[in-house]
C-alpha cells in the first residue's frame, strides 16, 4: 500500500542535536536555551512545564498534575512518573450524596485534587536533573511578572471558558478583561502567580506543600468550601518507578505511564490492532477507521470496569495488557458492523465492579535523554478556582474524574486517586529511544494517540505528517457526566462522501468536524535509529513548534 498522501502545513524539524517541542512558543524556547547552556532533557523539560504553566493558563500550571516517562542515557533505563494527588479524607461519597449532588461538582474548591506539580520537578531533578530548580524557573517567573501576549489560537480559551472564568470574582478579576475575554495579543500579567513562582524557586517543595504557600492554600480552599487540611497537603508524594507498563507493536516496544493514569489504554488498543492490517486496509478509510473505533470501544469497556487507584482497586494489568486478552477482544469486532453497546472482557482474576484541556511537551537532548511529559488542570481552567493570593489555578480532577456510583471501581474514596485521562507514550526499537509523543485531549488522547502511532508505523508517515494527519474522535469516553450516552463518531469534514456513507452503513453515528484547536494538540519526536537524526512534528490544531539547539 503507498503511504499516504498527506498535505503538511509545516516541514518536520530536524537536528543532529537537542530538540523541545510544546505548545506554547514562548515555552519551547525556554527549554532549547536550558539546552544550549549545558543543561540535559530533564532540566529543559522542568523549565519548558514552568514556562507553560504559565503561558498557557487554561491547561497546566502549579496548580495541576503531571505524568512522565523518561529515558536515562546513560544507564539504558526508563522511568515512569505519577504526580497525581488525593481526594481529602473527609471527600466520602455520602458526603456528595447526602449534599444532593448525583455526580461529583465539576468546577470550584471541592473539584480539585491535591496539585502533584511542584513536588514532581523536584522529583525529577533529584534523580535526573543537573540545575536547581531556582535557576530553572527563572523564565517562568518572568513571564508572570511582566505579561506575555497571548497567541491566537489559544485566545480561544479565554473566550470559550468566559462563563467559567466568571463565576469566581478572584478568578474573574485575573483572567478576564473586566469580564470580557482576552483576545490575541492581549498581555496577561499575573502578579501573585509571580511572588508564588519566586516562593517556590527558593523553598521547593517545602514552600508549596508546608510553608506559606500551602497555608494561604488550605485557606482559601476551606473559607469556600473545600475540605483539604495541611496535613493532607504535607503529605503529598510523586510515585516515581522503573520499568513502565509496555506491549509490542509491529515489532516495537511501546511503553506508557502506569495506573492511575489510563495510558494502558493505547496498549490495549495497539494489541487489538496489532492483528489488523491497517496499511492495506488505506489511511483514514472507512474499514480502518472502523477497526480503530471499535478497538477503542473495547479498550473503555473494559477501562469502566476494572479500573480504579491500584491501591484501592486490584487491577488485573498484566491480563488487560496481554496479546491473549486483545485476541480475544479482536474476535467480538464485526467488520460490517458498529458495536453499540459493549460489556468489559471476562478476565480471569475479575474485580468488582471527555474533553479535556491538558499541555503536552517532549524533549530529547544531544546525549539521547528523552523526556515524555503530560500535565493538566482537567478541564480549560480548571475548577475556575484560584486559591487566595497564591494566583495559582486549582484543577478539577476530582470532579470530573470521580464516580458516585456505589461499587464503581472508581468511586470517591478519602485519600484515593481517580483514574486519569493523561498519559504519555515512549516507542523504543532495539532497546533505544524512536519516537516519543502524546497529546492533551481528555479520554480522546487514547484514539488520538493510537492514531499518530499508527500514522508512523503503519502508513510511514514522517512527524509532522503524524501530526497533522487527519483524526476521528470517538465518544462516549469514561467522564461520567457522559459515559451512558449513545456512541457517536466524529471524523474531518473532507472524508470522501463514500467513505463517510459505509461508516453510516456500518451503524456509526457519523458528524462530519472542521479541524479545531481544540481536536489536541499532538507532538512527535522520531529518532533515526541509523544516523541520530531527530525529526519533530508539533501539531498546528494549536499554538507552538518543534525548537532546536
Amino acid at each position: 500500500m503507498p503511504k499516504p498522501n498527506i498535505s503538511a502545513g509545516r516541514s518536520a524539524v530536524y537536528t543532529r542535536g537537542g530538540m523541545v517541542c510544546s505548545i506554547s512558543p514562548l515555552a519551547a524556547s525556554t527549554g532549547v536555551g536550558v539546552l544550549r547552556d549545558g543543561g540535559n532533557a530533564f532540566d529543559a523539560a522542568i523549565a519548558t512545564a514552568a514556562v507553560e504553566g504559565v503561558t498557557v493558563p487554561a491547561m497546566c500550571g502549579l496548580g495541576g498534575e503531571p505524568f512522565v516517562l523518561m529515558y536515562e542515557a546513560r544507564s539504558g533505563r526508563v522511568f515512569g512518573l505519577s504526580g497525581s494527588g488525593k481526594a481529602p479524607m473527609a471527600a466520602t461519597r455520602d458526603h456528595f450524596v447526602g449534599q444532593g449532588h448525583k455526580t461529583m461538582p465539576p468546577t470550584g474548591p471541592l473539584s480539585a485534587a491535591i496539585p502533584g506539580e511542584v513536588d514532581a520537578y523536584a522529583t525529577i531533578l533529584e534523580r535526573f536533573g543537573t540545575r536547581p530548580l531556582k535557576k530553572l524557573m527563572e523564565p517562568a517567573i518572568g513571564y508572570a511578572e511582566e505579561g506575555y501576549p497571548i497567541p491566537p489560537l489559544q485566545a480561544n480559551n479565554f473566550s470559550e471558558g468566559l462563563d467559567k472564568l466568571r463565576q469566581d470574582p478572584q478568578t474573574s478579576a485575573l483572567f478576564t478583561r473586566n469580564g470580557a475575554p482576552y483576545r490575541a495579543g492581549d498581555i496577561l500579567v499575573q502578579k501573585d502567580l509571580a511572588e508564588t513562582l519566586r516562593r517556590v524557586a527558593e523553598g521547593g517543595v517545602e514552600e508549596f506543600y508546608r510553608g506559606d504557600t500551602a497555608r494561604e492554600l488550605v485557606r482559601s480552599l476551606g473559607e469556600a468550601g473545600g475540605l483539604y487540611t495541611l496535613d493532607e497537603l504535607a503529605g503529598h508524594e510523586t510515585e516515581l518507578y522503573e520499568d513502565p507498563i509496555s506491549t509490542t507493536y509491529r515489532g516495537y516496544t511501546v511503553y506508557e505511564t502506569a495506573p492511575p493514569s489510563q495510558g494502558l489504554l493505547v496498549l490495549q488498543v495497539l494489541n487489538i490492532l496489532d492483528g489488523i492490517d491497517l496499511a492495506g486496509m488505506g489511511f483514514y478509510s472507512a474499514d480502518a477507521i472502523h477497526a480503530m473505533v471499535e478497538a477503542k470501544k473495547l479498550a473503555f469497556a473494559d477501562r469502566n470496569r476494572y479500573m480504579g487507584d491500584p491501591r484501592f482497586v486490584d487491577i488485573p494489568l498484566g491480563e488487560l495488557i496481554s496479546k491473549e486478552f486483545a485476541s480475544k477482544r479482536r474476535a467480538l469486532i464485526r467488520k460490517d458492523r458498529a458495536a453499540s453497546d459493549i460489556e468489559a472482557g471476562a478476565l480471569r482474576g475479575a474485580v468488582g465492579a471527555a474533553d479535556g484541556d491538558t499541555s503536552y511537551l517532549c524533549v530529547v537532548d544531544r546525549e539521547g535523554n528523552a523526556v515524555s511529559f503530560i500535565h493538566s488542570l482537567s478541564n480549560a481552567f480548571g475548577s475556575g478556582f484560584v486559591a487566595g493570593r497564591t494566583g495559582v489555578l486549582l484543577n478539577n480532577r476530582l470532579g470530573r474524574g470521580f464516580s458516585l456510583v456505589e461499587g464503581h471501581p472508581n468511586v470517591i474514596e478519602p485519600g484515593k486517586r481517580t483514574m486519569h485521562t493523561l498519559n504519555a507514550y515512549m516507542i523504543f526499537k532495539d532497546a533505544k529511544p524512536y519516537m516519543i509523543g502524546g497529546t492533551p485531549g481528555g479520554d480522546h488522547q487514547i484514539s488520538w494517540n493510537a492514531q499518530v502511532i499508527t500514522n508512523v508505523l503503519d502508513h510511514g508517515m514522517d512527524a509532522q505528517e503524524a501530526v497533522e494527519a487527519p483524526r476521528w474522535t470517538s465518544l462516549p469516553g469514561s467522564d461520567p457526566a457522559t459515559v451512558d450516552d449513545p456512541p457517536v463518531l466524529h471524523v474531518h469534514e473532507d472524508t470522501p462522501s463514500q467513505e463517510v456513507n459505509k461508516l453510516r452503513a456500518m451503524g456509526h453515528d457519523v458528524v462530519l468536524r472542521p479541524p479545531r484547536p481544540s481536536s489536541g494538540s499532538a507532538k512527535v519526536i522520531i529518532i533515526d535509529p541509523d544516523t541520530g537524526v531527530r525529526m519533530g512534528g508539533c501539531d498546528p490544531r494549536s499554538d507552538g513548534h518543534a525548537a532546536v539547539d
